[in-house]
């Protein structure tokens, strides 16, 4: 995996989102080439042709995440996966169809977008057919071994053995579930033999008392002669995209990497999130007449939801949202988490939680400063009394403001009890540990996805 903007991304991934934009350029460029021959330089130097071949790019890469072309776990299946690049490329036909029709300036002509279609869907399955043989290959495989037993180990190993795209092959494992390791000296000589034996490159120590039992002498004989030594946690982390909190120990808070709350950083972040915010205040703002009429038609009461949040230090503030509820929504149940299909819901409030339109009014938090744009989502008082004393390192979340999506809402579905928000956290620590403007944006861009295709919301 390579780390990049502190987004931990699977090498194979990023394979992808190279090849793809370029194949796609290229192809669209041969065709402007072929249809118009000599003066394909004028029109793609001189008529902005390199400017709309980036943007048929673009539109197509961002159709392609759209469709989850990008999820590795999906396209595990090739048929599956070749279905959804047809009906992609058929959309983008049908685009360019109709800017064609109303903007006839912005084609390139002589049938150039149309054959570029055409050498595209060839260029892309094709590419895609011989991704997916490279992807099948052993020798494109890291070779791991695990050192570890219990339920630790296991964990790790069934995460290798269930996610192939992660691009290791598991070759060995010292320990069985519920085994003590041997502290007798024969586990370093055995992990060297074995190492050897498979040819592998990486050892994952997942031993989680690690008190006389680490083997150490050996570890490193085997780091100096290059191959790679990591720890459990650090492999969880970058493939799940969270922290396990049942292992973080505060010695790993504040020696750990990240965590860093860099003040220019901060400043940035708080003054691109009020410039957002009146930006998309602006863009709805002709949406709010229509949607205040519909939340009055369906149910008596306001238009506008106050409730009690937590925020940042534990500050409580009070968050605004469109009413999506009946007015006694928790008159005989106090406060609680919402269900999928609630019937506590109005017809207009479903409608406005799955368009996510019910936040519209929390970008006045946002520019009170109560919120940021991106950060874990703050919970109600009442709720997080009960979860500080079930969830250890839970009050970590409170350290930056909260915030109207996060890495927990594009990367979890809707938690709504306390395993849920206990797996919501392991994902804000994370994003807490790796923030920076490169992950917000991913989380920013990831956030518009959930949004079209009404995922997680309840």
């Amino acid at each position: 995996m390579i780390r990049l903007f502190n987004v931990y991304v699977p090498t194979r991934l990023l394979i992808l989102l190279v090849m793809d934009p370029l194949i796609i350029f290229v192809s669209f460029m041969l065709a402007v080439v072929f249809c118009i021959g000599r003066d394909s330089f004028v029109v793609l130097g001189y008529q902005y042709g390199f400017y709309k071949l980036s943007v048929v790019t673009v539109l197509t890469i961002l159709g392609f995440d759209l469709f989850d072309l990008y999820d590795l776990d999906r396209n595990a299946f090739q048929k599956e996966s070749h279905c959804r690049l047809f009906v992609v490329l058929g959309l983008l036909c049908c685009f360019m169809a109709v800017v064609g029709y109303v903007f006839p300036g912005l084609l390139l002509g002589k049938g150039s977008l149309t054959v570029g279609v055409v050498l595209v869907t060839f260029a892309l399955f094709s590419w895609r057919e011989c991704y997916a043989w490279l992807a099948r290959q052993r020798y494109f495989r890291e070779r791991v071994y695990v050192l570890g037993s219990g339920a630790w180990a296991e964990g790790i190993v069934n995460i290798l053995r269930t996610q192939p795209e992660l691009g290791m092959e598991l070759v060995g494992w010292i320990g069985t579930t519920g085994s003590a390791l041997d502290t007798n000296g024969s586990l370093g000589e055995n992990l060297l033999n074995a190492v050897r034996k498979n040819r592998a490159r990486r050892v994952i120590v997942a031993i989680r008392d690690r008190r006389n039992r680490m083997p150490i002498r050996e570890l490193l004989e085997l780091s100096l002669s290059g191959v790679k030594v990591d720890d459990a946690s650090t492999i969880y982390q970058r493939v799940s995209g969270k922290i396990d909190v049942d292992s973080l120990v505060p010695s790993a808070l504040i020696f750990g990497t990240g965590f860093k709350l860099d003040p220019a950083f901060m400043l940035a972040r708080r003054v691109i999130s009020v410039v957002a915010s009146l930006v998309l205040f602006g863009l709805f703002l002709p949406l709010i007449p229509f949607i205040i009429v519909t939340i009055k038609l369906s149910s008596p009461g306001s238009v506008l939801y106050r409730q009690k949040r937590v925020g940042r230090n534990g500050k409580v503030f009070t968050l605004l949202k469109f009413r999506t509820m009946r007015c006694d929504a928790e008159s005989s149940t106090g406060p609680t988490w919402a269900l999928k299909g609630d019937p506590r819901i109005t017809r207009a409030g479903r409608w406005l939680r799955s368009t996510r339109l019910d936040e519209v009014p929390q970008l006045w938090n946002v520019f009170h400063g109560d919120m940021e744009f991106v950060g874990p989502r703050p919970e109600r008082p009442e709720l997080e009394e009960l979860l500080i004393r079930e969830i250890p390192y839970y009050t970590i979340r409170h350290v930056i403001r909260p915030g109207i999506t996060g890495w927990a809402q594009v990367c979890y579905e809707y938690g709504a009890s306390i395993e849920g928000a206990k797996e919501k956290l392991k994902y804000d620590i994370y994003y807490i540990k790796n923030m920076g403007l490169g992950i917000d944006l991913f989380i920013i861009l990831r956030s518009f996805k959930v949004v079209l295709l009404g995922r997680g919301a309840r």
